[in-house]
This record gives structure tokens, C-alpha cells and sequence, in this order.
């Protein structure tokens, strides 16, 4: 009884270890005496023993892989070293398992290759420009070279590009001339705007300061001009009124003494003064006179 006991817990041990719960991104490879049978997806299976025997395991997510840095030649004759970066997917598990041996190796290898014929046709200056040219070209061989083995590559990025150290400083130089051009160029852009701003500044004060000066001048002149027609204007006015009060001669008399007065306060150093004082009535009488008309 015991050794039956034995041999049914084996065979149910048995029977269980063909129980698989494949997770979420994998895939199982099924071999069923010794040829491929199936694949197993995301889920609960069972693989029957000794029949069925696991193969393979394939993850279905984006692998990314950083290959080494590769010694590469360029048309123009330079060796430099260049490092890639493949995306790739694993879209086909039985190709992938059985279409080439070590899949991981065989494509570093072909982008290895590939990139060195790539850049044998481009020269240096080519190379360290067209970084994307080179991408998408390697890109399409690589998907198109991997296909049979269930791989899709989906991008390729040159990491670095690392030219030989007295190119790099012959290449460091380069940038600091031209650098120190540009700087030398906007120095002289800025000098040469800050000249015209000043200029124009000048000259526009020059044109306000001359319509200062000629609008002052015009408004002096307006103002004498004023002047004048308003003493003009007050000496009509006062001889009407002379000529509407009708002085008499007495009055004409004192007006005139009043005129020798001022006379006298002049810086005149001589004064005319009538024989006779009948004859300044005699003009005062006159001036009225010609009021009166």
C-alpha cells in the first residue's frame, strides 16, 4: 500500500509540473519530441511531460540593446569609433528560436557591418553631420536583414562618435575661430547700430532744437507785431478822445508845458523854448484845430 501510495503521489507530481501560467509579455516555445509543436501565449497551459519540453522563453517587450563602441573607417581615410544603440521586438517566437543561433549576437554583428559600409561611403565632416541619415539607413538594412529571424527593428541610434584625438583638437580649434568670428561679427553689428541710433538721435535734435528756434522766433515776432498795433491802436484811440473832449486854448497851454517838461527829463543836452509863450498856444490852438477837423 505504501509503495502504490508512493508511485501515485510521483505520478501526480508528474502530471502536475505540465501546469504553466505563461505572464504577461512572454512566450513559451513548445517542442514535442524534439520538433517544434506550438507557442504559448500570456495564460494557463499544459505542457504534457515528457512528450513536451519547454524551449524556448521569449520576451515580447522592446529590447534595448547598447552595443560595444566599433572601429569604423571613413571615405576620407579616418578611423574613429562609433557605439550604436538598437530598439528591436520580437514579433515571430519560433523564428526568433530557430531562425538563427545566438539572435543577440547576430545582430550586434550585422550592425557592426552594417555601419562600417555606411559610413565607408560618407567623409568625415559627412559623418558628424547626418547622425539621422545614417540612423534611418541603418534602421531599414537591419529590419529587413532580421526579418527571417522573427525581429523587428523599430530604431537605431548612433550614440557616439569618437574621432581621433588630434582631429578632435584640430576640430575644437576650428569651432573656437569660428566662435570668436561670430563674436567679432555681432560686436561690430552692435557698434555699427549704436553709431546710426546716435546719429539719428543727433540729427533728430538738431531738427527739433531748429523748430524751437523758429517757432521762438515767430512767436517774438508775432508778439511786436502785436505790439505795435496795439500802441497803434491805444494812439488812434487817444487822439479821438482828444479830438471828442474839444480842448480849449488853456488846456492846449498846459498840454504844451507838460511836453517841455518831459523834454526837459530827456537826455536832450538842449532845449528850444519859443520867444514867447504866445507862441506855444499859438501851436496848441493849431493842433486843436486840426482835432476838431
Amino acid at each position: 500500500m505504501e509503495f502504490g501510495l508512493v508511485i501515485i503521489i510521483i505520478l501526480v507530481g508528474i502530471a502536475a509540473s505540465g501546469i504553466k501560467i505563461i505572464p504577461q509579455s512572454r512566450a513559451y516555445v513548445v517542442e514535442r519530441l524534439g520538433a517544434y509543436h506550438r507557442t504559448l501565449q500570456t495564460g494557463l497551459h499544459y505542457i504534457f511531460p515528457f512528450i513536451e519540453r519547454k524551449a524556448n522563453e521569449v520576451s515580447l517587450k522592446e529590447i534595448v540593446k547598447d552595443f560595444a563602441p566599433q572601429p569604423v573607417i571613413t571615405k576620407d581615410n579616418v578611423t574613429m569609433q562609433i557605439d550604436t544603440v538598437v530598439y528591436f521586438q520580437i514579433t515571430d517566437s519560433k523564428l526568433y528560436t530557430y531562425g538563427v543561433e545566438n539572435p543577440i549576437n547576430a545582430i550586434e554583428n550585422l550592425t557592426a557591418t552594417t555601419l562600417r559600409n555606411i559610413i565607408g561611403e560618407l567623409e568625415l565632416d559627412e559623418t558628424l553631420t547626418s547622425r539621422d541619415v545614417i540612423n534611418t539607413k541603418m534602421r531599414s538594412i537591419l529590419d529587413e536583414a532580421t526579418d527571417p529571424w522573427g525581429v523587428k527593428v523599430n530604431r537605431v541610434e548612433v550614440k557616439n562618435i569618437l574621432p581621433p584625438k588630434d582631429i578632435q583638437e584640430s576640430m575644437e580649434k576650428q569651432m573656437r575661430a569660428e566662435r570668436e568670428r561670430r563674436e567679432a561679427i555681432l560686436k561690430a553689428e552692435g557698434e555699427k547700430k549704436a553709431a546710426i541710433l546716435i546719429a539719428e538721435g543727433e540729427k533728430e535734435s538738431t531738427i527739433l532744437r531748429a523748430d524751437a528756434e523758429k517757432a521762438a522766433k515767430i512767436k517774438a515776432a508775432e508778439g511786436e507785431a502785436e505790439a505795435i498795433i496795439k500802441i497803434q491802436e491805444a494812439t488812434a484811440q487817444g487822439l479821438k478822445l482828444l479830438k471828442a473832449a474839444e480842448m480849449d486854448d488853456a488846456v492846449l497851454k498846459f498840454k504844451s508845458y507838460e511836453a517841455l517838461v518831459d523834454v526837459a527829463k530827456g537826455n536832450a543836452t538842449k532845449i528850444i523854448v519859443p520867444s514867447d509863450l504866445q507862441g506855444i498856444v499859438t501851436a496848441g490852438t493849431a493842433i486843436a484845430e486840426t482835432f476838431k477837423k
